[in-house]
């Protein structure tokens, strides 16, 4: 297929976490891009979020954009299986992941995601995001799953309603956006939007033309803060 983008991706463990539980996959040459957020305080989940990674990363595309779409949530539901199944067989309670994904067409883009993992699309000086978080109430330092997550401090809040791992039904929710030049697109773990609000997201957006540059530039920010969690993001800009 046919280039019409540039992107670029970097994770790094931050400051506060013992090991990266984020995973990231950026393949231009078939238009998918990946961030991925193993669930913090549960067992393994960077064994989650590279698992994600890894198969959609073999995942060929082949056919038209919806053959793909299907092929990637036929994927994330083996996934989900198969972490139940290790969750169970190594006696414990969780182990799970978030998602968000990015798929490029020539007439428009496809995003997908499963818990507070998000994308954002900037256009015409503006930024927006085209995801909604999987999260009851507000967030706090540790977005923990459902039953299992500790007490907060307001009955429910700051607690993941979907993850892949989580329940043995799994559900994406997608969204179309378009496909035009200067388009730009930001996914990113919890990690960057603990650390940045969205109106100085926006501002980084606006001074940064090049993806490697505004990656550059997130980290720098967040990096320069408390970075509590796990940093991950990739950044696509289609071109002319």
């Amino acid at each position: 297929m046919t280039t019409r983008y540039i992107s670029a991706g970097r994770t790094v463990t931050g400051k506060v976490r013992a090991h990266n539980e984020d995973a990231i996959l950026v393949r231009d040459d078939v238009g998918l891009w990946v961030v991925a957020d193993g669930l913090g305080g549960h067992s393994a989940g960077d064994y989650a979020s590279t698992m994600i990674v890894e198969r959609l990363g073999a995942l060929p595309r082949n056919g038209s954009v919806f053959d793909f779409i299907e092929s990637i949530e036929d994927t994330l539901v083996q996934i989900n299986l198969d972490l139940l199944q290790t969750a169970a067989t190594r006696g414990v309670d969780l182990i799970g992941s978030t998602v968000v994904i990015l798929v490029h067409d020539r007439d428009f883009t496809l995003c997908g995601w499963v818990g507070d993992s998000r994308a954002y699309c900037f256009e015409n000086d503006r930024l927006r995001q085209i995801t909604r978080d999987h999260v009851h109430g507000g967030e706090d330092d540790v977005t923990q799953f459902g039953s299992n997550a500790a007490p907060p401090p307001a009955a429910g809040s700051g607690v993941l309603t979907r993850a892949v791992g989580a329940e043995e039904q799994l559900f994406v929710d997608w969204v179309v956006a378009g496909s035009r030049p200067g388009m730009a697109f930001v996914l990113c773990s919890d990690g960057i939007n603990k650390e940045m609000s969205d109106a100085e997201l926006d501002d980084e957006c606006r001074r940064n033309q090049q993806p490697q540059n505004l990656v550059a530039d997130l980290f720098e920010v967040a990096l320069s803060r408390a970075a509590r969690d796990n940093i991950s993001a990739v950044v696509v800009r289609l071109q002319e």
